[in-house]
């Protein structure tokens, strides 16, 4: 249930940036800020569903995925194929991620 609930947490928190970047960089219109803040307070009270009883660990962890997201965002909505880098640098960040969720706990 984790990673589904970083999955969607990860497309709202891209969606949400994207909406700032296409304001800013691409000069589309400032009402792209409106569902963009929607999408960012949804992205941070999924992160609020994660059972885990510390916030930086959630967080931690989360950033996996979401290098996961932001690279499946580049090749699909942005149409740019991540190149072998990209990719080794994701896996590395996953297996970090998967210590952070299954490591033991004392």
């Amino acid at each position: 249930m984790t990673y589904i609930i970083y999955t969607f947490a990860a497309v709202f928190e891209i969606a949400g940036c994207f909406a700032f970047w296409a304001w800013l960089k691409l000069e589309k219109s400032v009402w792209w800020l409106a569902p963009g803040m929607v999408s960012l307070a949804l992205f941070a009270w999924l992160l609020t569903l994660v059972p885990s009883e510390a916030a930086g660990r959630t967080f931690a962890a989360y950033g996996g995925i979401y290098i996961l997201a932001s690279l499946l965002w580049l090749w699909l909505v942005e149409s740019r194929v991540p190149d072998r880098y990209d990719i080794g640098g994701a896996l590395v960040c996953l297996a970090g991620t998967s210590i952070i969720l299954f490591g033991p706990r004392g």
